[in-house]
Protein backbone atom coordinates (compact mmCIF):
# COMPACT_ATOMS: atom_id res chain seq x y z
CA UNK A 1 0.00 0.00 0.00
CA UNK A 2 1.52 3.48 -1.28
CA UNK A 3 2.32 5.83 1.76
CA UNK A 4 -0.02 8.96 1.91
CA UNK A 5 0.59 12.15 3.17
CA UNK A 6 -1.88 14.50 4.75
CA UNK A 7 -1.35 17.09 1.72
CA UNK A 8 -1.82 14.61 -1.24
CA UNK A 9 -5.20 13.58 0.98
CA UNK A 10 -6.19 16.76 1.02
CA UNK A 11 -5.94 17.10 -2.82
CA UNK A 12 -7.45 14.05 -3.69
CA UNK A 13 -10.64 15.04 -1.41
CA UNK A 14 -11.35 18.40 -2.68
CA UNK A 15 -10.60 16.82 -6.32
CA UNK A 16 -13.69 14.56 -5.62
CA UNK A 17 -15.99 17.54 -4.49
CA UNK A 18 -15.06 19.13 -7.36
CA UNK A 19 -16.36 16.36 -9.82
CA UNK A 20 -19.66 15.91 -7.42
CA UNK A 21 -20.53 19.92 -7.75
CA UNK A 22 -19.78 19.86 -11.38
CA UNK A 23 -21.75 16.37 -12.07
CA UNK A 24 -24.62 18.13 -10.10
CA UNK A 25 -24.74 21.13 -12.34
CA UNK A 26 -24.64 19.20 -15.30
CA UNK A 27 -28.00 17.32 -14.54
CA UNK A 28 -29.59 20.23 -13.04
CA UNK A 29 -28.61 21.95 -16.68
CA UNK A 30 -30.43 19.16 -18.47
CA UNK A 31 -33.81 18.96 -16.05
CA UNK A 32 -34.72 22.67 -16.45
CA UNK A 33 -34.22 22.16 -20.51
CA UNK A 34 -36.26 19.51 -20.45
CA UNK A 35 -38.66 20.83 -17.94
CA UNK A 36 -38.61 24.14 -20.16
CA UNK A 37 -39.23 22.42 -23.77
CA UNK A 38 -42.27 20.50 -22.09
CA UNK A 39 -43.78 23.70 -20.72
CA UNK A 40 -43.14 25.68 -24.32
CA UNK A 41 -44.28 22.23 -26.14
CA UNK A 42 -47.77 22.40 -24.24
CA UNK A 43 -48.17 26.54 -24.72
CA UNK A 44 -47.10 25.70 -28.44
CA UNK A 45 -49.84 23.06 -28.46
CA UNK A 46 -52.51 25.18 -26.38
CA UNK A 47 -51.77 28.25 -28.51
CA UNK A 48 -52.46 26.05 -31.35
CA UNK A 49 -55.96 24.81 -30.60
CA UNK A 50 -58.31 27.91 -29.69
CA UNK A 51 -61.07 25.46 -28.17
CA UNK A 52 -58.91 25.01 -25.23
CA UNK A 53 -60.18 28.48 -24.28
CA UNK A 54 -63.85 28.63 -24.83
CA UNK A 55 -66.26 27.97 -22.45
CA UNK A 56 -68.86 25.95 -23.29
CA UNK A 57 -72.44 27.20 -22.82
CA UNK A 58 -75.88 26.49 -24.26
CA UNK A 59 -77.80 29.56 -25.96
CA UNK A 60 -81.78 30.28 -27.03
CA UNK A 61 -83.03 32.97 -29.81
CA UNK A 62 -84.73 35.84 -29.18
CA UNK A 63 -88.29 34.76 -30.99
CA UNK A 64 -91.49 36.59 -31.19
CA UNK A 65 -94.58 34.55 -30.02
CA UNK A 66 -97.69 35.94 -27.68
CA UNK A 67 -97.10 36.65 -24.20
CA UNK A 68 -99.99 37.38 -21.65
CA UNK A 69 -99.70 39.66 -18.30
CA UNK A 70 -101.48 38.08 -16.02
CA UNK A 71 -102.36 37.47 -11.99
CA UNK A 72 -101.67 33.87 -10.39
CA UNK A 73 -102.92 32.42 -7.30
CA UNK A 74 -104.74 29.35 -5.21
CA UNK A 75 -107.90 28.60 -4.45
CA UNK A 76 -110.28 25.74 -3.84
CA UNK A 77 -113.51 25.01 -5.94
CA UNK A 78 -116.95 25.40 -4.84
CA UNK A 79 -120.22 24.83 -6.36
CA UNK A 80 -122.08 27.35 -7.20
CA UNK A 81 -125.36 26.33 -5.32
CA UNK A 82 -125.77 23.81 -2.62
CA UNK A 83 -129.03 22.82 -0.67
CA UNK A 84 -129.10 21.26 2.95
CA UNK A 85 -132.72 19.86 2.50
CA UNK A 86 -134.54 19.36 6.04
CA UNK A 87 -137.87 17.89 6.89
CA UNK A 88 -140.96 20.34 6.94
CA UNK A 89 -142.41 17.97 8.90
CA UNK A 90 -142.94 15.11 11.57
CA UNK A 91 -143.04 11.03 10.64
CA UNK A 92 -142.09 8.08 9.72
CA UNK A 93 -139.74 7.76 7.15
CA UNK A 94 -141.20 5.09 5.07
CA UNK A 95 -139.61 5.19 1.55
CA UNK A 96 -135.91 6.74 0.59
CA UNK A 97 -135.98 7.09 -3.23
CA UNK A 98 -132.41 8.25 -3.72
CA UNK A 99 -128.87 7.24 -2.39
CA UNK A 100 -125.48 9.32 -2.58
CA UNK A 101 -123.75 10.20 -5.23
CA UNK A 102 -127.52 9.86 -7.17
CA UNK A 103 -128.01 12.86 -10.06
CA UNK A 104 -131.23 14.25 -9.27
CA UNK A 105 -133.42 17.30 -10.59
CA UNK A 106 -135.59 20.18 -8.74
CA UNK A 107 -139.15 18.86 -7.71
CA UNK A 108 -137.65 14.98 -7.55
CA UNK A 109 -138.60 13.00 -4.77
CA UNK A 110 -136.44 12.33 -2.33
CA UNK A 111 -138.56 10.35 0.57
CA UNK A 112 -142.01 9.67 1.70
CA UNK A 113 -143.06 10.17 5.09
CA UNK A 114 -146.17 8.53 6.73
CA UNK A 115 -149.15 10.93 5.46
CA UNK A 116 -151.98 9.55 7.93
CA UNK A 117 -152.56 12.13 10.43
CA UNK A 118 -152.22 15.06 7.74
CA UNK A 119 -154.29 13.43 5.82
CA UNK A 120 -157.18 13.33 8.58
CA UNK A 121 -156.15 16.96 9.25
CA UNK A 122 -157.11 17.55 5.64
CA UNK A 123 -160.57 16.22 5.51
CA UNK A 124 -161.49 17.42 9.02
CA UNK A 125 -160.38 21.10 7.39
CA UNK A 126 -162.74 20.21 4.37
CA UNK A 127 -165.89 19.38 6.00
CA UNK A 128 -165.84 22.52 8.06
CA UNK A 129 -165.21 24.49 4.99
CA UNK A 130 -167.88 22.53 3.64
CA UNK A 131 -170.13 23.24 6.40
CA UNK A 132 -169.02 27.29 6.18
CA UNK A 133 -169.64 27.24 2.17
CA UNK A 134 -173.48 26.13 2.79
CA UNK A 135 -174.22 28.50 5.59
CA UNK A 136 -172.58 31.01 3.75
CA UNK A 137 -175.11 30.63 0.50
CA UNK A 138 -178.21 30.51 2.91
CA UNK A 139 -177.64 33.61 4.43
CA UNK A 140 -177.00 35.39 0.93
CA UNK A 141 -180.66 33.86 0.72
CA UNK A 142 -181.87 35.19 4.09
CA UNK A 143 -180.26 38.91 4.24
CA UNK A 144 -182.32 39.00 1.03
CA UNK A 145 -185.26 38.69 2.51
CA UNK A 146 -184.51 40.20 5.77
CA UNK A 147 -184.53 37.87 8.00
CA UNK A 148 -180.92 38.19 8.55
CA UNK A 149 -178.79 40.84 9.54
CA UNK A 150 -175.96 42.30 7.31
CA UNK A 151 -173.34 41.75 10.03
CA UNK A 152 -174.41 38.15 10.87
CA UNK A 153 -173.89 37.35 7.17
CA UNK A 154 -170.17 39.10 7.49
CA UNK A 155 -169.31 37.00 10.22
CA UNK A 156 -170.35 33.90 8.25
CA UNK A 157 -168.10 35.64 5.58
CA UNK A 158 -165.06 35.90 7.66
CA UNK A 159 -165.51 32.05 9.54
CA UNK A 160 -165.57 31.15 5.83
CA UNK A 161 -162.59 33.00 4.79
CA UNK A 162 -160.82 31.43 7.78
CA UNK A 163 -161.82 27.97 7.17
CA UNK A 164 -160.89 28.49 3.62
CA UNK A 165 -157.17 29.34 5.39
CA UNK A 166 -156.65 26.44 7.65
CA UNK A 167 -157.70 24.08 4.52
CA UNK A 168 -155.00 25.38 2.21
CA UNK A 169 -152.73 25.07 5.26
CA UNK A 170 -153.81 21.40 6.01
CA UNK A 171 -152.61 20.37 1.73
CA UNK A 172 -149.28 22.21 2.16
CA UNK A 173 -148.73 20.19 5.53
CA UNK A 174 -149.88 17.09 3.26
CA UNK A 175 -147.54 18.05 0.49
CA UNK A 176 -144.39 18.33 3.03
CA UNK A 177 -144.86 14.38 3.51
CA UNK A 178 -143.53 13.79 0.53
CA UNK A 179 -139.69 15.88 0.13
CA UNK A 180 -138.51 17.02 -3.32
CA UNK A 181 -135.50 18.38 -4.40
CA UNK A 182 -135.25 22.39 -3.65
CA UNK A 183 -132.16 22.15 -6.54
CA UNK A 184 -130.37 20.14 -9.80
CA UNK A 185 -127.62 17.98 -8.41
CA UNK A 186 -126.00 15.42 -6.80
CA UNK A 187 -126.75 13.55 -3.67
CA UNK A 188 -123.97 14.81 -1.41
CA UNK A 189 -124.76 12.98 1.33
CA UNK A 190 -127.56 11.23 3.09
CA UNK A 191 -129.12 11.37 6.71
CA UNK A 192 -131.68 9.39 6.90
CA UNK A 193 -132.79 5.61 6.34
CA UNK A 194 -135.90 3.88 6.01
CA UNK A 195 -137.92 3.79 9.25
CA UNK A 196 -136.25 6.61 10.75
CA UNK A 197 -138.67 9.19 12.85
CA UNK A 198 -137.85 12.39 11.08
CA UNK A 199 -138.50 15.67 13.00
CA UNK A 200 -139.37 19.09 11.75
CA UNK A 201 -136.43 21.37 10.09
CA UNK A 202 -133.89 18.33 10.82
CA UNK A 203 -131.10 17.61 8.04
CA UNK A 204 -131.48 14.73 5.79
CA UNK A 205 -129.81 15.11 2.42
CA UNK A 206 -127.22 17.52 0.97
CA UNK A 207 -127.38 18.30 -2.51
CA UNK A 208 -124.56 19.82 -4.62
CA UNK A 209 -125.15 21.31 -7.84
CA UNK A 210 -121.62 20.96 -9.80
CA UNK A 211 -122.49 21.96 -13.49
CA UNK A 212 -121.11 25.12 -12.82
CA UNK A 213 -117.51 25.39 -10.12
CA UNK A 214 -116.47 28.27 -9.05
CA UNK A 215 -113.03 30.01 -7.38
CA UNK A 216 -112.42 32.91 -5.30
CA UNK A 217 -109.25 34.68 -5.33
CA UNK A 218 -108.45 37.18 -3.05
CA UNK A 219 -106.71 40.01 -5.05
CA UNK A 220 -104.58 42.88 -3.71
CA UNK A 221 -105.89 46.01 -3.80
CA UNK A 222 -103.57 47.28 -6.47
CA UNK A 223 -104.58 45.14 -9.41
CA UNK A 224 -108.29 46.73 -8.95
CA UNK A 225 -107.95 48.46 -12.02
CA UNK A 226 -106.86 45.34 -14.22
CA UNK A 227 -109.38 42.53 -13.50
CA UNK A 228 -112.66 42.51 -15.09
CA UNK A 229 -115.48 40.13 -16.01
CA UNK A 230 -115.49 37.60 -18.86
CA UNK A 231 -111.18 37.89 -18.83
CA UNK A 232 -109.94 34.00 -19.44
CA UNK A 233 -108.78 31.97 -16.30
CA UNK A 234 -105.93 29.36 -16.66
CA UNK A 235 -106.96 26.51 -13.54
CA UNK A 236 -104.60 23.26 -12.88
CA UNK A 237 -105.64 21.15 -10.15
CA UNK A 238 -103.69 18.92 -7.55
CA UNK A 239 -106.06 15.99 -8.21
CA UNK A 240 -105.28 16.08 -11.81
CA UNK A 241 -101.31 16.73 -12.80
CA UNK A 242 -100.74 17.83 -16.13
CA UNK A 243 -104.55 18.85 -16.92
CA UNK A 244 -105.25 22.45 -17.59
CA UNK A 245 -108.59 24.02 -17.33
CA UNK A 246 -110.26 27.18 -18.80
CA UNK A 247 -112.58 29.37 -17.35
CA UNK A 248 -113.55 32.78 -17.19
CA UNK A 249 -113.69 36.10 -13.99
CA UNK A 250 -117.55 35.99 -13.41
CA UNK A 251 -117.64 38.89 -11.41
CA UNK A 252 -115.55 41.15 -9.10
CA UNK A 253 -116.17 42.94 -6.21
CA UNK A 254 -115.87 46.85 -6.84
CA UNK A 255 -115.11 47.01 -2.87
CA UNK A 256 -111.99 46.49 -1.03
CA UNK A 257 -111.63 44.77 2.33
CA UNK A 258 -110.01 47.42 4.68
CA UNK A 259 -108.49 44.62 7.33
CA UNK A 260 -106.54 42.47 4.00
CA UNK A 261 -106.41 45.29 1.58
CA UNK A 262 -107.92 42.48 -1.05
CA UNK A 263 -110.98 42.40 -3.44
CA UNK A 264 -113.07 39.14 -4.07
CA UNK A 265 -112.39 37.91 -7.93
CA UNK A 266 -114.67 34.93 -8.58
CA UNK A 267 -113.83 32.75 -11.39
CA UNK A 268 -116.78 30.44 -13.10
CA UNK A 269 -115.92 26.78 -14.70
CA UNK A 270 -118.06 24.47 -16.88
CA UNK A 271 -118.36 21.18 -14.58
CA UNK A 272 -117.82 18.49 -17.32
CA UNK A 273 -117.40 15.61 -14.14
CA UNK A 274 -113.77 15.65 -13.72
CA UNK A 275 -113.49 18.87 -11.48
CA UNK A 276 -115.29 18.27 -8.44
CA UNK A 277 -116.40 20.56 -5.19
CA UNK A 278 -113.33 21.09 -2.52
CA UNK A 279 -110.47 20.40 -5.16
CA UNK A 280 -107.35 22.95 -4.74
CA UNK A 281 -106.20 24.56 -7.87
CA UNK A 282 -103.56 27.12 -8.75
CA UNK A 283 -105.58 30.23 -11.22
CA UNK A 284 -103.92 32.45 -13.49
CA UNK A 285 -105.73 35.24 -14.69
CA UNK A 286 -104.66 36.79 -18.15
CA UNK A 287 -105.78 40.02 -18.06
CA UNK A 288 -103.43 41.57 -20.90
CA UNK A 289 -102.07 39.64 -24.10
CA UNK A 290 -99.45 40.82 -26.84
CA UNK A 291 -99.66 39.25 -30.16
CA UNK A 292 -96.01 39.83 -31.39
CA UNK A 293 -93.61 40.28 -28.26
CA UNK A 294 -89.64 39.28 -28.35
CA UNK A 295 -88.88 37.06 -25.75
CA UNK A 296 -86.13 35.34 -24.58
CA UNK A 297 -86.34 32.17 -21.80
CA UNK A 298 -86.61 33.51 -18.03
CA UNK A 299 -83.47 31.40 -17.42
CA UNK A 300 -81.18 33.23 -19.49
CA UNK A 301 -81.49 36.73 -17.23
CA UNK A 302 -78.39 36.91 -14.79
CA UNK A 303 -78.99 37.64 -11.01
CA UNK A 304 -75.69 39.55 -10.35
CA UNK A 305 -77.28 43.21 -10.56
CA UNK A 306 -80.21 45.48 -10.25
CA UNK A 307 -80.58 46.23 -13.45
CA UNK A 308 -81.55 43.00 -15.69
CA UNK A 309 -78.99 41.59 -18.39
CA UNK A 310 -77.99 38.27 -20.59
CA UNK A 311 -74.98 37.42 -21.92
CA UNK A 312 -75.42 37.85 -25.72
CA UNK A 313 -73.20 35.70 -28.12
CA UNK A 314 -71.44 37.29 -30.54
CA UNK A 315 -68.67 36.28 -32.59
CA UNK A 316 -67.47 33.69 -30.37
CA UNK A 317 -67.39 36.01 -27.76
CA UNK A 318 -70.18 36.84 -24.61
CA UNK A 319 -71.21 40.50 -24.36
CA UNK A 320 -73.20 41.58 -21.01
CA UNK A 321 -76.52 43.69 -22.37
CA UNK A 322 -78.72 45.42 -20.85
CA UNK A 323 -82.34 44.77 -21.19
CA UNK A 324 -85.96 46.35 -20.59
CA UNK A 325 -88.17 43.85 -19.78
CA UNK A 326 -91.86 43.60 -20.48
CA UNK A 327 -94.49 40.91 -19.23
CA UNK A 328 -93.47 37.44 -17.55
CA UNK A 329 -95.47 34.12 -18.88
CA UNK A 330 -95.08 30.90 -18.61
CA UNK A 331 -91.25 30.65 -18.35
CA UNK A 332 -90.82 33.40 -21.06
CA UNK A 333 -89.75 37.17 -20.48
CA UNK A 334 -90.63 39.85 -22.76
CA UNK A 335 -87.89 42.52 -24.13
CA UNK A 336 -88.82 45.88 -24.56
CA UNK A 337 -85.13 47.40 -25.02
CA UNK A 338 -82.24 45.50 -25.58
CA UNK A 339 -82.20 43.09 -28.09
CA UNK A 340 -82.77 42.18 -31.00
CA UNK A 341 -84.85 39.00 -33.44
CA UNK A 342 -82.52 36.27 -33.76
CA UNK A 343 -80.01 37.52 -31.07
CA UNK A 344 -78.18 34.21 -28.79
CA UNK A 345 -78.72 34.45 -25.17
CA UNK A 346 -76.57 32.52 -22.97
CA UNK A 347 -79.30 29.94 -20.76
CA UNK A 348 -76.63 27.50 -19.14
CA UNK A 349 -72.83 28.14 -18.58
CA UNK A 350 -73.41 31.60 -17.05
CA UNK A 351 -72.03 31.36 -14.19
CA UNK A 352 -68.18 30.87 -15.65
CA UNK A 353 -68.67 34.04 -18.14
CA UNK A 354 -66.93 37.40 -18.03
CA UNK A 355 -67.76 40.16 -20.25
CA UNK A 356 -65.90 39.40 -23.32
CA UNK A 357 -65.05 35.62 -22.61
CA UNK A 358 -64.82 32.88 -25.42
CA UNK A 359 -67.55 30.53 -25.70
CA UNK A 360 -68.52 27.32 -27.51
CA UNK A 361 -72.18 26.47 -27.96
CA UNK A 362 -73.28 23.47 -26.99
CA UNK A 363 -76.38 21.54 -28.73
CA UNK A 364 -78.25 18.38 -28.39
CA UNK A 365 -75.70 16.36 -30.91
CA UNK A 366 -72.70 17.94 -28.78
CA UNK A 367 -70.28 20.66 -28.66
CA UNK A 368 -69.89 22.26 -32.04
CA UNK A 369 -68.12 25.68 -33.30
CA UNK A 370 -68.59 29.05 -31.03
CA UNK A 371 -71.10 31.13 -32.72
CA UNK A 372 -70.12 33.94 -34.35
CA UNK A 373 -73.23 35.88 -35.12
CA UNK A 374 -72.62 39.39 -36.73
CA UNK A 375 -74.26 42.19 -34.82
CA UNK A 376 -76.36 43.22 -38.35
CA UNK A 377 -76.91 39.28 -39.17
CA UNK A 378 -78.78 36.98 -36.77
CA UNK A 379 -78.01 33.07 -37.37
CA UNK A 380 -80.94 30.62 -36.93
CA UNK A 381 -81.98 29.11 -33.95
CA UNK A 382 -79.37 26.76 -32.09
CA UNK A 383 -81.45 23.14 -31.84
CA UNK A 384 -81.58 22.09 -27.93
Amino acid sequence: MPFLTPASGFVRMRSARHASALLFALLLACGLSACKGDGEGEAQAKSKDGKADAIPVEVERAVRRPIAASYAGTAALEARAESQVVAKTSGVALQVLVEEGQRVEAGQALVRLDPDRARLALAQAEAQLHKLENSYQRSQQLVSQQMISVDDVDKIKYDLENIRAQHRMAVLELSYTTVTAPISGVIAKRDIKPGNFVQINSPIFRIVDDSRLEATLNVPERELATMKAGQPVHLQVDALPGRSFKGVVDRVSPVVDAGSGTFRVVSAFAGDDVLQPGMFGRLRIDYDQRSDALVVPRVALLEDGDEPAVFVVRDGKVQRTGLKLGYDDDGWIEVREGLRQGDAVVVAGKAALREGSAVQVLDRDGPRAAVATPAAKPAAKVAR
